[in-house]
Formats: structure tokens, sequence, C-alpha cells
């Protein structure tokens, strides 16, 4: 392994140097081949690890099914354990860089640490090889990040540019998964990098297609999910589509909550990893006792239900039972991605809300494998946040037109609808963007009122020099304010003046502050300023502090406003808004 990669290094160092927009399309196709070929390593090593536990590789449920029941128990708990280890080991470079390729593109420099992303995947390979339920395509798609980022790492990327190819590399192990080239570019710059502009997407593009291709060449390839034949949607069913699209929007979070408060549940139980792992295994190998279609990430049950008729009491049973093994998994620990668990979700509902439709209301409804497939992408939608995205993948899995309209409806107001009601997010990068951007939207409405402070540094009109001399004396300030016996603001007394007297020996001890004043010396700010309104005023005066009204027309002296916290308040707005 090691020559292997010294030697993989050693060609990157030796091939020629290009520069420009050109350069990164170059670097975007050898990219998108290295993240084929990654997700290729990931798979195969997944098909050995299922011959050395069983004799033979193929369908986990089949694999399952055809085990005692004391196997289905102790497998995926002794997969559980291993897994654990394996993140143990992990945890050592943790510091190094970010340990996920969101992080590493959206909010790092693109540097991924190749030890952690190994360690990490060879701990997925075991939850997953011993019946997890959990999506594989989660550490594909950091493998083949890993390699673009170690790419641009040996060629010596700056870190935008580094970012980008990693993005390339993501999209490459999505496409690789998925045979979704176009939706994975979307995906990836929907979700990653949150802005969709053609210096990044062109790049991701290129290395989704090249991927594409690689994949194609090597041999037994063939689809995630096999499409049947479609039919064309009468027009009387379109809203049935809707109503599937609410329900989806509604699920969708209740499934990501459920996610959550496993996760929640485990970290609080005083385990360590590997012990926190087994018992997630363990769990997942009881329901499968009885239901062994909870091993794996259910590839092979949505494509039963694409194909085949299913009773609803089974479909009902298998979807329930898949919701708690993936509770288990995922909130245990353990390495893996949940994207295809959610596909799963979305295909069985589709199948019960078909099943009760064709029950129900038989002469306009569709053919039953567009249910599944609807439902598919609008639970994907509501769930990922990327509509855009769940439209283009379940199409360019089906090539269909027929089911268009249907499913942009289904997308768009189970999305909409997630949202509305405070869904959480799938992706923790697309969580600290919504927190950014509420922070940007307040910082852009910040008034004043909000970073007044009392005013220490206040006199009357009838101060006398003692008085005066006294404040300067506590108070290390170049002016103090002075207000009338109705507290509206008059003006300053200036230091430098007090100083001056005392200085040339016209110091008299019967001046008053009304002799000293200086009326509209300071610019003033009123508590309905924004931002950018008293950074002007800051302008006119380059002071630490100015004095705060309450209007121009009814100067009442609330207090002040220091520029530290109008500065401050702009640094946050800067990082908020930072690709």
């Amino acid at each position: 392994m090691t020559f292997q990669l010294t030697g993989f290094s050693t060609l990157v160092k030796r091939l020629p140097r290009f520069a420009g927009a050109p350069a990164m399309m170059l670097w975007a196709g050898l990219v998108g081949m290295a993240g084929a070929l990654a997700t290729i390593a990931f798979r195969e090593g997944l098909a050995g690890m299922q011959w050395l536990l069983v004799g033979h590789s193929g369908s986990f449920v089949e694999m399952a099914a055809a085990l005692p029941w004391q196997m289905r128990v102790l497998l995926p708990a002794a997969g559980g354990v291993v897994a654990g280890f394996f993140l143990v080991f992990a945890k050592r470079y943790a510091a190094n860089a970010p340990a996920d390729y969101m992080e590493a593109v959206a909010l790092g420099d693109g540097r991924i640490s190749v030890r952690q992303t190994l360690l990490n995947s060879a701990s997925s390979l075991c939850t997953i090889a011993s019946g997890g339920s959990i999506g594989r395509e989660g550490s594909m798609v950091q493998l083949a990040a890993m390699c673009a980022s170690s790419i641009g790492r040996l060629r010596r990327f700056d870190a935008p540019r580094l970012r980008l190819l990693v993005a390339c590399g993501a999209a490459a192990g999505i496409t690789a998964a998925y045979n979704a080239p176009i939706a994975s570019a979307f995906f990836v710059t929907e979700i990653v990098l949150g802005t969709m502009v053609m210096d990044s997407l062109g790049p991701i593009m290129i290395a989704s297609v090249m991927a594409n291709i690689t994949m194609r060449r090597f041999p037994n390839y063939r689809p995630t999910y096999e499409m049947p034949a479609l039919t064309d949607v009468p027009n009387g069913a379109v809203p049935l589509f809707i109503a599937l699209g609410i329900i989806a929007g509604l699920i969708a979070p209740q499934f990501l909550r459920l996610l959550a408060l496993s996760k929640r549940t485990f970290e609080t139980a005083v385990l360590p990893l590997p012990a926190r792992l087994g018992v997630g295994g363990l769990l997942v190998g009881i329901v499968s006792v009885w239901v062994p279609q909870v091993w794996g990430n259910g590839y092979s049950v949505v494509n039963s239900m694409l194909h085949s008729p299913w009773l609803w009491s089974s479909v009902l049973t298998v979807l329930i039972c898949k919701v708690i093994a993936t509770m288990f998994t995922t909130g245990s620990g353990a390495i893996g991605g949940i994207f295809t668990p959610t596909l799963f979700l979305g295909a069985a509902i589709g199948q019960l809300f078909g099943q009760a439709v064709i029950a129900l209301w038989p002469a306009v409804a569709p053919t039953p494998a567009i249910f599944v497939i609807v439902g598919m992408g609008a639970v994907l939608a509501a769930a990922t946040g990327a509509p855009l995205m769940a439209i283009l993948m379940i199409f360019e899995m089906t090539l269909s037109y027929h089911i268009m309209l249907p499913l942009m409806l289904a997308c768009v107001l189970a999305y909409f609808l997630a949202r509305g009601i405070g869904s959480p997010s799938m992706y923790a990068i697309t969580s600290i963007r919504s927190r950014d951007e509420r922070e940007r939207l307040r910082l852009l409405s910040t008034q004043m009122r909000e970073l007044i402070r009392p005013a220490e540094t206040v006199i009357t009109l009838g101060a006398t020099l003692d008085d005066i001399t006294a404040m300067f004396r506590v108070h290390p300030v170049k002016y103090v304010y002075v207000v009338d016996d109705a507290q509206l603001f008059q003006g300053v007394v200036a230091l430098s003046e007090v100083a001056a007297a005392v200085a040339d020996g016209t110091f008299q001890r019967s001046l008053l502050a009304a002799d000293l004043l200086r009326r509209d010396f300071l610019a003033i700010i009123t508590p309905e300023m924004s931002l950018d309104e008293a950074f002007e005023q800051f302008n006119r005066h380059h002071g630490e502090r100015l004095p705060a009204v309450e209007s121009r027309a009814k100067p009442v002296l609330l207090g002040a406003v220091y520029k530290t916290d109008l500065l401050d308040a702009y640094v946050r707005l800067n990082r908020s808004a930072a690709p």
C-alpha cells in the first residue's frame, strides 16, 4: 500500500503544470477518474469483507436471511466493536484536518487527513459488512474527496483552488455511487458550496462526467436502482402527488429528529466507543431476527418495491423496523451515510401511499412504481433541503419525462413544508450556513439602541473646574459629556482645553462647564441608526466613543456607543458572509 501511494504521489508531481481556468478543468477531470476508482475500491473491499464473513457477496438482505438467528444477532454486534476500535485510532488524527469533506470545503482550507479517512473507511466497512443499517455512499464520497485533496496538496494548490478540487472529488464520489452526474454536481454546489456560479459548477460538472464515464468502463456496472418502464401520469392524478409531497414534508423532519434523538441517547451512555457501536450492532441484530430486511442500506428492498407487489402490512413493518435499525446504527456513532436510508424511507412512504390510492381511486391511479419514485424524491428534498438536486437525481435515475410534473410538485412542496416547520438539517454544514445567514440578517438590521452603553463621564452645565478635573482623573477619556437639568445633551468639555488652561496660567477655579462647553463638536448617535449610518458618524470623529441621544429634536442623553462594539459587529457580519 505504501509503495502504491508513493508511486501515485510521484506520478502526480510529474504531471505538467497548467494555469488558469482550463487547468482547473483538466484537474477536475483527473479528480473525477480518481474519485470513481476510490468508490470502486471501497465497493470491492465491501464485497471482500462479505466473502470473509459468509463466503459470498451480494444483497445484505439475502445474506441476513440465510444466516441462523444467532448469527444475525452476533455478527452486527461484533462488527460494531471492531468498527469502534478503528474509530478510536482515527480520533488520534482528528486535530490535523476536518473529518468531513463538507467542512473541508465550506469551512476549512481543503485539507483532508489521509490516515483519518482511511481508518474511518475501515470502520465503515466493518459496520456495513456486518449488517449495519447505514449507507455506504458516505465513505465512498469521503474517499473520493480525500483523493482530490491529496492531489491538490501534492501540486501545492492554494486554499481556494484546493477547496474547489475537493468539491470536484465529492461530486465524483456521489456520481459513482448513484449514476447521477448532473444531480451530483448540483448537490455539491447547492449544499456544500452554498452558491451556484459557473466558475465552480463547471469543474464540478467535468469531474462528475469523468467519474460516470470511468464507472461505465468497468465490467458488471449497473445502476443502483433498476427502474421499471413508466407510463404517463393521468392529469387527474396530479393532486395525489401534491398530497404525497405534503406527507413527505411532514415525515422527513421527524425522521431526522429521531436520528438526532438516538445520537443524543447513545452519547449519554457512559461506554467506550467500541462498546457503544457494539451495542448499536447488537440491537440491529435483534431486530433482524424477525425482519432481515433491515440489514444494509435498503437497495434490494427498494428495487423489490419498484418491480414486485407488496402487502401494505409488510411494507409498514419493514419501514418501522428499518427506521429503528438506522437509529441504532447512526446513533451509536457508526461511520456511514443516511442519504440512502432516506431514499428507502421515501420509497416505503410512496409504496404505502400508492397502495391506499389504488384501493380508493383505482380509476385515476398511475403505475404503483411512480408513487415509490416520487416518494423517494420528495423525502430526499425535504431531508436534504436541496429540492433541485432531488428532482435531478430522480430524473437521472428514471430518464422519464412522464414523472417530471408530479416529481417537481412533490419535491418543492415537501421542501417548503419541511423548512416551514423548522426541519433539522441532514448535514451539519447546512445548519452552520443557516445560522450564519440568520446572524447576518440580524446584524444587517441592527440598530444602535442595541449597542448603547451607560455613559459614566457626564457632568452638568454648573459643574465646577474641580468637578471637571476630578472626572478626568478618574476616567482616561478626552471628552466629558455635558447635560442640562433636563438631561438634554449640550456638548462636551475637552481635556485638551483644561490642560491648556492650566499650562498657560489662565486656570481659573471659578470656571464652570458652561464656560468651557463645545457645542456640536462631536457627532451624535440616535437609537434608530443602522451600522452604516453610525459608522459614517464615527468617520467624522476619530475617537473611541460617541454620545447617544434620544433624537436630534429631543437630545436626551442615553449613553455612549463605542467604536469597538461597532467594529465587532462588522467583523461578525463579514465572517457570516464569508464563503
